[in-house]
């Protein structure tokens, strides 16, 4: 999935707000991005990034918690 950088984006925001998580993922977003991190810490607006399907994201189900039985 193709995404465009808001101002001021970085990589763990894109990752955030996509994935709901940044650990594990922003190196594989890197990967898929050959000369992301050549754009520094801030992102250009508007610059689109691969966001690579994840093998977590895609088994991943919402759990729910029982406060009483």
């Amino acid at each position: 999935m193709k995404v465009q950088a808001h101002q001021h984006d970085t990589v763990d925001a894109l990752c955030w707000r996509h994935y709901g998580r940044t650990a594990g993922v922003t190196a594989l977003v890197l990967q898929a991005n050959p000369g992301l991190a050549g754009h520094g810490p801030f992102l250009p607006h508007g610059l689109e990034v691969e966001l690579p399907e994840t093998a977590a994201a895609a088994a991943t189900t919402a759990q729910s918690v029982r406060l009483w039985d």
